[in-house]
């Protein structure tokens, strides 16, 4: 008898395994569109359709994430109750990865974002100015930026609107930037460059003036490789609503190549 019930068992956990859905990598989900790889990164553009849902897919790595338009989606975690996430337009997020989930997205407008692979080991994360991870933060406020005169009645909006220290782990720092329309701005760097993605927020436009190369316009939602120490100069281009962007920069990058 006590074999009867052992070779039972065994069918029974075999058949639920068998039931059991196979997650797949994140480059075989049909949402997820790949827009550029590295050995620092890997980048999804992701959009899931109204009331639709990603297949169940699997993060190995830890990444981040930036919400294109305000979201409401189902996290579906394999193993674990399903949660609500609510996202702001432009929200930033960070997982260590190492699960499998399904995202069903139950609003009436597609759901939009831009994630980031980050494939080298990050170590712990650290919130900034900006609450990304739980943990504290600390209330910051933007630095402006230079090319607005000081006697300028704008340099209280930028100032307000311009660069902030947002996130980091032990292998990244991430700032956010925002430029009003009413000038053009211009935003570089002296002296040796990290390399750095630039990651272009929903609704926004710019150009990327590349030292020696060709210019590059970029709009919401794509992204490009800064390369380390080479010269570069990001411009939000006139006439244009406030222009938003994020800087990731990789630490181990700080000398020119």
């Amino acid at each position: 008898m006590k074999r009867l019930f052992l070779v039972l068992g065994l069918l029974l956990s075999a058949s639920l395994l068998a039931q059991a859905p196979t997650a797949v990598p994140i480059p075989q989900e049909p949402h997820h569109h790949l827009v550029l790889e590295n050995e620092y990164v890997r980048v999804f553009r992701v959009s899931v359709p109204p009331h639709e849902s990603t297949l169940l897919h699997q993060h190995d790595a830890p990444y981040l994430y930036v919400a294109l338009g305000a979201a409401d989606v189902i996290n579906a975690v394999q193993g674990k109750p399903e949660v609500r996430l609510v996202m702001a337009d432009g929200q930033l997020g960070y997982s260590p990865g190492h699960f499998a989930h399904i995202a069903r997205n139950e609003s009436a407008t597609p759901f939009n974002n831009v994630t980031i692979e980050l494939l080298r080991p990050q170590g712990e994360p650290h919130n900034l100015c900006e609450k990304i991870v739980e943990g504290p933060f600390k209330e910051c406020q933007s630095s402006g930026s230079s090319t607005v005169p000081a006697d300028s009645p704008l340099r209280a909006f930028v100032r307000a609107t311009g660069p902030k220290q947002v996130f980091e782990t032990e292998e990244i720092f991430v700032s956010s930037h925002s430029a009003p329309a009413p000038i053009e701005q211009h935003y570089s760097e002296p002296g040796p460059r990290a390399a750095r993605l630039l990651v272009v927020e929903n609704d926004s436009e710019l150009r990327v003036d590349l030292a020696g190369d060709t210019s590059k316009s970029l709009h919401s939602g794509e992204v490009f490789w800064l390369e380390a120490g080479k010269k570069w100069t990001i411009v939000t281009p006139l006439p244009h609503k406030l222009t938003r962007f994020l800087l990731i920069r990789f630490k181990d990058g700080n000398a020119a190549k």
